[in-house]
């Protein structure tokens, strides 16, 4: 499943070697959603962990990614996988937290009310 966000870039944390062949990289974007901006944690692997280096925390972003989701002991672990960045443009149609699939109707997109500030 291939989705978009558009936000400020926040946070780069360095590239980890989580084991001998694995390498990965965290990035977080303030995405504005409402009254109160969602800070949302993307994670680059492998050769894709450079992509974020091009890029200084406060600019605006597109980021395209993967849902990707795992189940270990009985519990279960979701990451953002992106696999894109680019600068976010004003005339490339993103809105701020869209965050649904390039193919999914509008309807998909429905806000809802989520008065928790965090």
């Amino acid at each position: 499943m291939a989705y978009k966000a558009t936000g400020r870039l926040h946070k780069v944390f360095d590239t980890e070697q989580k084991s001998a062949s694995f390498s990965a990289r965290e990035f977080v974007i303030e995405v504005a959603d409402g009254k109160f901006p969602q800070m949302v944690k993307f994670q680059l692997t492998q050769d894709k962990c450079p992509l974020i280096d091009d890029y200084s925390e406060g600019e605006e972003i597109t980021v395209d990614f993967d849902l990707r989701g795992r189940e270990w002991n009985d519990k279960y672990f979701t990451n953002l996988n992106a696999w894109r960045i680019a600068r976010a443009e004003a005339n490339d149609g993103a809105q701020g937290g869209d965050a649904a699939p390039a193919s999914a109707p509008a309807a998909a997109t429905a806000d809802f009310d989520d008065d928790i500030p965090f």
